[in-house]
């Protein structure tokens, strides 16, 4: 007897925790883990919240932002004109073209270079801008859904959006549901017999 004992006092003794702390060696305990993922969700999201407090108002910043926006276009609609003009007068078009075939090499891969840098700097601010809307976005989302539980409550209680309170009156439940008279219709429908 005394044998058994230690071992059920072994395995379930201190409270079962035993067990407990044997079985967590093998399988995450899932209640720290959804507290753990919780913390890391609220410490992500206060991290954007400070990284994207500072908002660029300043006259500096407008115009640099305007600047940044010129490249783009100006090399779409650069490329469209190249097309236009190989059209409207091909000799012009080509000797353009032979003076490009002149530029060494090492000036076009510092070509590629910068132009890769600043679409890639671009992309990286509007990656950061999208970030912090969506970290907006995710902050507004339980008000969002309590405003559409308050719409739908309105829409449904009687004498709400869109639902007359009848009360017990039969009478008046059935004017609710009976559809009005429409002369626009009627007057149509009349002209669409006549013409048949």
């Amino acid at each position: 007897m005394g044998l058994i004992e230690r071992i059920v006092s072994l395995v379930f003794g201190d409270g079962g925790r035993g067990v407990k702390n044997t079985v967590e060696v093998f399988r995450e305990n899932a209640e720290a883990a959804g507290i753990r993922e919780g913390e890391m969700r609220a410490k992500a999201m206060a991290q954007f919240g400070s990284e994207f407090a500072q908002p660029r108002k300043g006259l500096f910043d407008r115009m640099i932002d305007g600047l940044n926006r010129l490249p783009r276009p100006a090399l779409a609609f650069g490329t469209l004109g190249l097309f236009i003009a190989a059209m409207v007068d091909p000799i012009w078009f080509a000797s353009r073209m032979q003076g490009i075939a002149l530029v060494p090499e090492p000036l076009w891969w510092l070509l590629g270079a910068i132009v890769s840098f600043y679409f890639g700097a671009r992309h990286q601010a509007k990656g950061q801008e999208f970030q912090r809307q969506i970290g907006q976005s995710l902050a507004a989302v339980p008000k969002v859904l309590g405003n559409l539980e308050r719409l739908e409550h309105s829409k449904t209680a009687p004498g709400g959006i869109g639902m007359a309170g009848a009360g017990t009156d039969a009478r008046l439940d059935l004017a609710i549901i009976e559809p009005e008279a429409n002369p626009a219709l009627s007057g149509w429908r009349r002209g669409a017999d006549i013409g048949r």
